[in-house]
């Protein structure tokens, strides 16, 4: 009789389970791409693009206080269809407006949560939703990534040797590297965003987008070696001052959990870009279109531009009648160069004040006489902060220089996206919107969509730009370069910091502080303004270099640096790339190459017809090969119906104004 019980009871559960079994299918707009979701003992997702899989069935869940899990053994109360098609103003990006058409999903649970699956045609997203009415403690959450195949990736490991032992201090800057699934390096840590690549040309970008009080995902390879899975940093509990000149808040103490929140909010978007040509990715949206809306209804006081840098050039200016350095003859020097060649911002890097402490100033710069001096000369003034120091006085920091006539601030040293962080990134952006203040979060910190949310923040770092760079001979910079707009860019503008006047080729790059240089060519450089994406654009050689290559100056200070529209000409991730953009009536082209030599053909059919224009072009000379500065400048006649071959030099590029 117990045995027949028990048989009964295993029969009763078995079919409970049946009972609550179901599958979901979401399609794209166009019906290319598929997320199927099939709910059982666990909620699993797949994704197909036409007939290849993408994404193989992959669980979800989150683990709440009290050992609540959604995504396990679930009761479905209901779902929700919606098809979506709108188009929202982006002023300070890389086109005016961005086209929003997406296929909507969303499944109601029992236990007060929801899941909101979105399928767009280049594309698809999920995120948690919950309504709780009391706060809830996130213990953890499970994102897991199954693959059919072992496929290569391009991944940016975590690479830092501030605290070895706490993984999630991380300044966001690697190189990727080119591994299959099953060689994820051992006992590592990746960050987003990073690419898989599959068959039939179709590769696919993981990326988190509209992180809102809560930790980044970061991820490591799962016990199959078939995929990966998450990892999450645990909320701090104690820091400690450390890192570069103690300027850091390392974690000594964590706690148990990921963050306490509200209990009725949504949760971060985990997001794939999928495309069919390369090309596509370095003109995708999906963050934009992922993100909360602006939250400031004046934008008039935003003004986006180039800035005079003074760090990576090491303040070396020369043929001067004063020592040039941390003062004010110096800046002034600088003023006078942005002036001259009407770029908008001079920024004071490091040195200006005390690094832990920016209310006293270096008293060999007199940061009031440099604010009045280029208000005269229509130049305004950003300023350098660690994020410690920000932090101390954040409301009150930003009165006092906002009054005096500063412009924006210039963040460093965040290195890391706990959920603290996260919170203190939001509440800077929130304080600097209410002094009119912008802000370059430069301190290894990535992007997920708070561009959109407070558009006063006009640039990220989270790359291992230009100024990183100067110092490591053994990193492929023109491979990186090449790679970066498939990638790193999808997620935001980066701060790079382009614009070396002084130019090496491959075999003739050394390290230097004071006169530094970049690996290829000079015409490399100079695409670099229009390819990468940047509101507020450095130009990070010195006035002095700058002045001896005029030509390169003033074609550098006539790109935008926001765009009305962007066309992907053509590219191949780590091979090359060309990028065509346009504001106004005028559109800027720039195309690059890694340390490969190749022709490539521009199409000018992205013009308006039966109409001529006339195109300033900056190509590699003749000798770039061995000359890296070498190049050839020439101002032709061109229309809709010319298509054109250019040799593109090792470490190559070429650059047109286009009018």
């Amino acid at each position: 009789m117990k045995k027949i019980l028990f048989l009964f009871f295993l029969l009763l559960i078995n079919l409970t389970f049946s009972q609550q079994k179901k599958d979901f299918t979401l399609a794209s707009p166009n019906d290319k791409i598929k997320i199927n979701i099939e709910i059982s003992e666990k909620i699993t997702w797949s994704v197909l693009h036409g007939k290849d899989l993408i994404l193989a069935p992959s669980s979800v869940s989150m683990t709440l206080d009290q050992n609540e899990v959604l995504g396990k053994n679930d009761l479905l109360l209901n779902s929700k269809r919606e098809k979506v098609k709108q188009t929202f103003e982006s002023p300070f990006y890389k086109k005016s407006t961005v086209k929003n058409q997406y296929n909507l999903l969303v499944l109601n649970f029992k236990n007060d949560f929801s899941i909101e699956y979105r399928a767009f045609d280049d594309g698809v997203a999920y995120r948690f939703i919950t309504k709780k009415k009391k706060n809830i403690t996130v213990k953890a959450e499970e994102v897991s990534l199954n693959f059919d195949q072992d496929y290569k990736t391009l991944m940016p490991y975590v690479r830092d040797l501030r605290n070895p032992k706490d993984p999630y201090i991380s300044s966001f800057e690697a190189q990727y590297e080119n591994k299959k699934i099953s060689e994820f390096a051992k006992d590592t840590l990746a960050f987003l965003p990073f690419l898989i690549d599959f068959k039939n040309h179709k590769k696919a970008v993981f990326l988190e987008a509209n992180l809102q009080d809560y930790p980044g995902l970061f991820v490591t390879n799962n016990k199959s070696k078939s995929g990966f899975e998450s990892r999450f940093s645990k909320y701090p509990l104690q820091e400690t001052n450390g890192g570069f000149n103690n300027i850091n808040r390392l974690i000594t103490e964590r706690a148990d959990y990921l963050v306490k929140t509200k209990g009725t909010r949504t949760f971060p978007w985990r997001a794939i870009v999928i495309s069919e040509n390369d090309a596509e990715l370095t003109n995708n949206d999906m963050v934009q279109k992922l993100s909360d809306p602006t939250k400031i209804k004046d934008l008039s006081w935003i003004k986006p531009g180039k800035v005079a840098w003074d760090w990576w050039n090491d303040w070396n200016i020369y043929n001067i009648d004063f020592k040039a350095g941390i003062n004010t003859q110096t800046y002034k020097y600088y003023i006078d160069f942005a002036s001259k060649n009407k770029v908008e911002y001079v920024v004071l890097d490091e040195g200006w004040s005390l690094e832990d402490d920016i209310m006293k100033h270096n008293p060999n710069v007199d940061l009031e006489a440099l604010i009045a001096y280029g208000k005269e000369r229509n130049v305004s003034i950003i300023l350098w902060s660690s994020w410690m120091a920000l932090t101390k006085n954040t409301a009150g920091i930003f009165q006092n220089y906002a009054d005096l006539g500063i412009k924006g601030f210039k963040v460093d040293f965040l290195d890391r996206d706990d959920a603290k962080m996260v919170n203190s990134v939001y509440d800077i952006a929130q304080k600097a919107t209410e002094h009119k203040l912008l802000l370059d979060f430069h301190g290894m910190y990535k992007p997920t969509g708070i561009q959109r949310t407070f558009p006063n923040i006009l640039n990220f770092e989270g790359v291992k730009g230009l100024e990183n760079n100067k110092w490591t001979p053994n990193d492929d910079v023109p491979l990186y370069d090449c790679s970066i707009p498939f990638i790193r860019m999808i997620a935001g503008p980066m701060d790079y910091t382009p614009g070396a006047m002084r130019n090496t080729t491959k075999s003739e790059f050394k390290p230097s502080h004071s006169n530094p240089v970049s690996q290829g060519t000079r015409c490399h450089q100079l695409a670099l303004y229009t390819i990468f994406e940047a509101p507020l654009q450095m130009m990070a050689d010195s006035p002095t270099a700058y002045m001896k290559e005029q030509e390169s100056t003033s074609f550098i200070a006539k790109i935008p640096t926001t765009f009305d529209e962007t066309l992907a000409l053509d590219g191949e991730v780590g091979q090359f790339v060309s990028i065509a953009r346009k504001k106004a009536n005028i559109w800027y082209l720039g195309a690059i190459t890694n340390w490969n030599s190749r022709d490539i053909t521009i199409d000018f059919s992205f013009l308006e017809k039966g109409k001529k224009y006339e195109a300033e072009i900056f190509s590699d000379g003749l000798n770039a090969d061995k000359a890296a500065n070498d190049y050839k400048r020439e101002v032709i006649t061109v229309d809709s119906t010319t298509k054109s071959k250019y040799r593109l030099a090792s470490g190559g590029g070429i650059a047109m104004i286009i009018k």
